[in-house]
């Protein structure tokens, strides 16, 4: 899949391993973990695919949330995105946009 960031702190926990905003600090383990997800969503070739990795326990969301896709960082936090298909069979991409790194509790 091809991977977009829609905030900038996602793009920098990424690439630096932290953030320049204070708001966004989070453990060492998380952002090793939050790199090691966006690694499993990049290699993936669609969404579909994620089922079968069942330590993402990837899930589409309902209610106030529907089209956001989730997969679990850890216990506490997860990964929020939308993916779209672009281009014709057979040679769609999935696109997935990270929206947010949340924590599971927060409301």
């Amino acid at each position: 899949m091809k991977i977009g960031f829609e905030r900038d702190y996602l793009l920098e926990l990424y690439t630096k391993g932290k953030a320049k905003n204070k708001k966004y600090r989070f453990q060492p383990q998380v952002i090793k973990k939050y790199i090691k997800t966006v690694n499993s969503l990049r290699s993936a070739p669609n969404t579909e695919f994620l089922y079968k990795i069942k330590s993402l326990h990837y899930e589409k969301k309902s209610g106030d949330l529907k089209g956001i896709k989730a997969v679990w960082i850890n216990d506490q936090y997860r990964l929020e995105f939308k993916s779209r298909i672009e281009g014709e069979e057979p040679d769609t991409i999935t696109i997935c946009s990270l929206l947010d790194l949340s924590s599971h509790y927060k409301k």
